[in-house]
């Protein structure tokens, strides 16, 4: 019987390090390059204001930036600037989703900072940002006018990364 227990006990440590061991050699940094030139999914989002949804029909554009970003996320306020900045562009529009957000802060955000967006819908659960590849804030996404994702940015947008679309929708 003991001879079973240390057999037992030698397997579970065995499969406890194993475990260890796959995790600590795993690649931890988020990869989206299997979105890049992936048609974007269907979607049907509310609207800010409640008035109406907005669906993949209303981004065919010639370039569209789906920004996910929230009042409660700091690197949000870090790229607010850069989005400022997008905005002035011409063969742009930017669709801002809030993300798990409450609306009077929300609206606070964007009156002390400016509002970047033409378009602005609410993902009030997170459900729709699942369709996305959107694992956290603030996230964006450029899209041609075939609805194809040319990039992703994880995190908040840079003057790089400014400088990258304008040299892509010119």
């Amino acid at each position: 019987m003991q001879k079973i227990i240390k057999i037992i006990i030698s397997f579970i440590f065995l499969f406890v390090i194993s475990i260890f061991y796959i995790s600590l050699t795993r690649d931890t940094n988020y990869n989206t390059s299997s979105l890049i030139n992936k048609e974007t999914p269907e979607f049907k989002i509310i609207s800010f204001n409640d008035s109406n949804y907005y669906t993949r029909d209303d981004i065919k554009n010639n370039y569209t930036l789906i920004n996910f970003w929230a009042s409660w996320c700091a690197p949000c306020r870090i790229e607010h600037p850069i989005l400022m900045k997008l905005s002035q562009t011409k063969n742009l529009v930017i669709l801002g989703i809030n993300f798990k957000d409450k609306e009077p802060q929300a609206k606070t955000f964007l009156s002390e900072l400016g509002n970047p967006y033409d378009l602005l819908a609410k993902d009030k659960n997170g459900k729709h940002s699942v369709k996305f590849g959107i694992y956290g804030i603030p996230e964006s996404i450029l899209i041609n006018k075939e609805l194809m994702i040319i990039q992703k940015f994880v995190g908040p947008l840079s003057d790089d990364d400014y400088n990258n679309i304008i040299k892509i929708i010119e």
